[in-house]
């Protein structure tokens, strides 16, 4: 998968149509011919740069009909897990796959990703999605997980899920020895059930976090934090078997 990007950081996909944007249009043909690294001009001057997309531009551009997990969130649940290459992950909703697609980018061809969605219509846009990027090392199941988890010996489980405390056992048992319990959920509400189900299944060292990203504005007549800022997305609950 290749995309344009202009000078403002946008993305666009590079494909065989027409592409249209504020800043003027290239024709299909032009960017069918292209190659990476080239620059493309619009017919109003404007550069844009082929690239090859990376794992970041792909989820941001792919496919979705619901919210995705944003990459400050995706990214703190690998530094804290540990997660990586060879790892066997259960990951639930699927949704449109970013989390999917995220996790088996990380465990890489030797590991292994499951992944369950309930509703059939967000799974087969996942798998598509997964399909797009290349990997081959992730299994979407339509399926109800609360029935149906028959996985074992697994690295991590990450639930993001509404009532994530309803599987606690059932995750404790699929977990290996060693292995993390994640979850993502937006209230605090839900947050202080989880602590409290977790503690009685068994889990070690539970933790919750929240990641707030703020950025820095840069100009020639001084350097202060964006007065705008990605801040509460939902919480991270973490649970180590042991």
């Amino acid at each position: 998968m290749r995309i344009l990007v202009d000078s403002r950081g946008k993305k666009f996909l590079a494909d065989s149509n027409d592409l249209h944007t504020d800043a003027g249009y290239i024709k299909g043909e032009e960017i069918e011919k292209s190659s990476t690294g080239d620059v493309l001009m619009t017919h109003l001057g404007k550069k844009y740069t082929v690239l090859d997309a990376n794992i970041n531009d792909y989820i941001e551009l792919m496919e979705r009909r619901c919210s995705i997990i944003l990459p400050k969130d995706m990214g703190v649940m690998a530094a804290y897990t540990g997660i990586g290459c060879g790892n066997k992950v259960l990951d639930a909703g699927t949704g449109a796959g970013a989390s999917a697609i995220f996790l088996a980018n990380l465990v890489g061809p030797n590991g292994k990703v499951y992944s369950y969605e309930i509703r059939e219509d967000f799974a087969e846009i996942a798998r598509r999605n997964i399909a797009g990027f290349g990997l081959n090392n992730v299994e979407v199941k339509c399926q109800d997980l609360a029935l149906d988890l028959v996985e074992k010996d697994l690295d991590l489980v990450f639930l993001d899920l509404p009532k994530p405390w309803i599987l606690a056992e059932k995750a404790y048992s699929a977990i290996k020895t060693g292995g993390f319990l994640a979850t993502y959920t937006p209230f605090v509400d839900q947050v202080i059930t989880l602590h409290h189900v977790l503690k009685k299944v068994g889990f070690s060292n539970i933790e919750t976090v929240e990641c707030l990203l703020r950025g820095m504005e840069v100009k020639s007549k001084g350097t202060r934090p964006k007065t705008r800022m990605t801040g509460h997305t939902g919480y991270l609950t973490f649970a180590r078997k042991l």
